[in-house]
């Protein structure tokens, strides 16, 4: 295959003799990560924030609903990213990949700073939402071109033999931008009280991130351009047309559709479950206090950070396949056990509850509704259950019969909130998590679990993307399918999980949804995917 040439001896010599000097290799190191570092802060903080956005950006009446369509824009920003890929690519491989990245640079900081000035639905109304719509898919267009540039800008200036460590230390930046977001929302939060937080205090973080933007852009500007982009310019092998040559090329577009279904959305899953979901289950479903979620998964992120330089590095020494597929295997057959180990250890209570009571709603006027508010008695009852958090039955009656709710025993009918957690909490529902009772250490274990497997994959991606596809159609070619992998499966999937949760009233079944794409990635990667570490670049 053209784009899989093994690296020949004189190859390897000309190559080395080209290579940038270990120092400025470090240089690269530092100024692509801490530009990625910020371009993962800015879309994080508002993960970090969704249940205040919920309530401030969308009008009051349906708390489920409101959260639902919270989570759908921060998925929002992800569905645009396979643009920003085909956008940025094109000229990342047309124009060069450093002014690329310098303004996928501008662009997200710019969007990130709008978001912490946008007027709230209170002030506005409906354009409340929409701008902040907006502004997400901003900044999902600018990180579909900052992974791709970083990606290939590194590995195109890293050794033969040191691709996967150098490029894991720039997959480190999307856990620290994480812990960064974590960190610093905590901190404003407890630096004011929860009124002037909600007032003005959530809009620190955001306007924040003017430092970091401008400390990315000093240290990208001093960076020259890869040296693999200025062999191929030298020699005339510019693509005329990026986008068209990716997609015209047989062999190319099978690594685009292997790596898009393979690697690419197993690591999207991995990160939408390990970072994202496994958070929001711990505050908003267990009922974790939310200071208490953010520093246990604070811990989990750092002791899992080295593991990115460890299976980057280790790549490079036994190659990269089967340490990415096989972390999509283990997800796939571990993700159950560990969410409801998570409510074993996190909120026995409601483990037990669970376990000794059952919930019963009978009635014939429900439908399941994302973006509407609830109407009818019966929607009321499953969006109040939803919103607490508790598994429920459902069970169709008769056109024109009342709502019933059966909750340990005890009979309520119509909607009736308080009758119902008034018979819940006789059951021994605990309407919080009791902080003496949570296992910290065994929680942080769990959660740092899943982050290590997203760690297996997203060490050695980079190096492999960039070893899988030719040079001059490398930024386009490789940005489409991560972005459409990680992005589309991974960004929406607390979305999509808490959406099905809700439509079952199971606090467990969307996670069939992580189980089934995992299993998908890695019986293709197994299959399909080709060792790459011995690859040339040039």
């Amino acid at each position: 295959m053209s784009n899989l040439v093994e690296t020949g001896d004189a190859v390897a010599l000309d190559t080395a003799k080209s290579l940038p000097s270990k120092s400025y290799e470090r240089r690269t190191i530092v100024a692509s990560s801490f530009g990625a570092l910020l371009e993962w802060y800015d879309l994080y903080i508002y993960a970090a924030l969704t249940a205040t956005f919920a309530e401030l950006f969308f009008p009051p009446g349906n708390e489920v609903a409101a959260m639902l369509a919270s989570l759908a824009i921060f998925g929002a920003a992800f569905i645009l990213r396979p643009i920003g890929a085909l956008l940025f690519g094109y000229f990342g491989d047309r124009y060069g990949r450093k002014r690329t990245f310098l303004a996928t640079i501008w662009l997200m900081g710019v969007a990130t700073i709008g978001i912490g000035l946008l007027p709230t639905y209170a002030q506005i109304g409906v354009l409340a939402p929409v701008l902040l719509v907006t502004l997400r898919l901003a900044q999902g267009l600018a990180l579909g071109g900052e992974v791709g540039g970083a990606a290939t800008y590194l590995t195109e200036n890293a050794a033969p033999g040191r691709r996967g460590f150098a490029t894991s230390w720039l997959q480190t930046t999307a856990t620290i931008g994480l812990l960064l977001s974590i960190v610093v929302v905590t901190v404003v939060r407890l630096s004011m009280d929860n009124a002037t937080f909600i007032a003005w205090g959530w809009r620190i973080p955001f306007v924040l991130s003017i430092v970091l933007l401008a400390v990315s852009v000093y240290l990208r500007r001093g960076l020259a351009e890869s040296p693999v982009f200025t062999r191929m310019k030298s020699k005339g092998r510019i693509s005329e047309n990026p986008i068209s040559a990716s997609l015209s090329n047989g062999r190319n577009v099978r690594n685009m559709f292997i790596l898009l279904f393979s690697v690419a959305s197993g690591v999207g899953i991995l990160y939408g479950t390990g970072h994202f979901y496994s958070a929001y289950f711990l505050a908003n479903v267990l009922k974790v206090e939310p200071t208490t979620s953010n520093i246990l998964m604070s811990c989990a992120l750092v002791l899992a950070t080295p593991f990115y330089v460890l299976f980057g590095w280790l790549s490079d020494k036994i190659g990269r396949k089967w340490i990415m597929v096989s972390a999509c295997l283990l997800a796939a057959v571990t993700t159950q056990p560990v969410f409801k180990a998570l409510t074993h250890f996190a909120n026995p209570a409601l483990e037990k509850f669970q376990s000794e009571n059952t919930i019963v709603v009978e009635g014939s006027d429900c439908s399941f509704r994302l973006f509407s508010p609830a109407v009818t008695a019966c929607d009321k009852t499953r969006n109040f259950l939803n919103g607490v958090g508790v598994t429920y039955t459902f069970k169709e009656t008769p056109v024109g019969s009342s709502v019933r709710i059966e909750v340990a025993g005890a009979k309520i009918d119509g909607f009736d909130p308080v009758a119902m957690k008034a018979a819940m909490k006789q059951a021994g529902w605990p309407e919080a998590a009791d902080l003496s009772q949570v296992n910290k250490p065994v929680v942080v274990v769990l959660l740092w679990y899943l982050v290590v497997l997203l760690t297996m994959v997203y060490g050695p991606i980079v190096s492999f993307m960039v070893e899988l596809f030719p040079a001059h159609l490398r930024y386009t070619s490789l940005s489409l399918p991560f972005h459409i992998g990680s992005g589309w499966f991974g960004g929406m999937l607390p979305f999509v999980l808490t959406s099905i949760n809700a439509a079952y009233g199971s606090i467990y079944a969307g996670l069939w949804y992580p189980v089934i794409v995992l299993f998908v990635s890695f019986t293709i990667g197994a299959l399909f995917i080709r060792e790459t570490r011995q690859n040339s670049i040039d």
